[in-house]
């Protein structure tokens, strides 16, 4: 499955290349979570698969578990996405590109055996880590 172009880039440029990737509160919080239940987990570990190569917010390198915190806006939260008024449709081409990008990378990920988790900024860290938790001790995911 290919992915649409990448859109060129707008004005906003400056301002997205800003915005933090990695040790965002919500990932952080995440992992603090994690910690204090006594699992321990790989950060910036690349996942290198013939189809591509992938960087988990948080892996678990022996069960084969990546887990990505995904960001409400820029992956498109059906609850809190809120898209700018931008009459270029940089915005939606973006998002949903995001949105595609992620569709294949839970599809390569699976298909190579790995048990992928997607959780999003604005759940609560206790919950988020409580499910996956669970899913490890019974070896199974949500």
């Amino acid at each position: 499955m290919t992915l649409p172009p990448t859109p060129p880039p707008s004005s906003a440029s400056r301002a997205m290349r800003s915005n933090r990737s990695t040790d965002t509160k919500p990932e952080l919080a995440l992992r603090r979570q994690l910690f204090h239940r006594g699992l321990r987990y790989r950060v910036g570990y690349r996942i290198s698969l013939p189809e591509r190569a992938v960087r988990p917010d948080i892996v678990f390198t022996r069960r084969k578990v990546a887990i990505f915190v995904d960001g409400c806006f820029w992956h498109g939260c059906p609850l809190h996405c809120r898209m700018p008024s931008d009459p270029s449709g940089y915005w939606h081409q973006k998002i949903d590109r995001n949105r595609k990008r992620d569709l294949v990378v839970n599809e390569v990920l699976r298909a190579a055996g790995w048990t992928v988790f997607r959780v999003w900024e604005h759940e609560p860290a206790d919950d988020a880590a409580r499910a996956i938790d669970a899913a490890l001790a019974q070896g199974t995911s949500t």
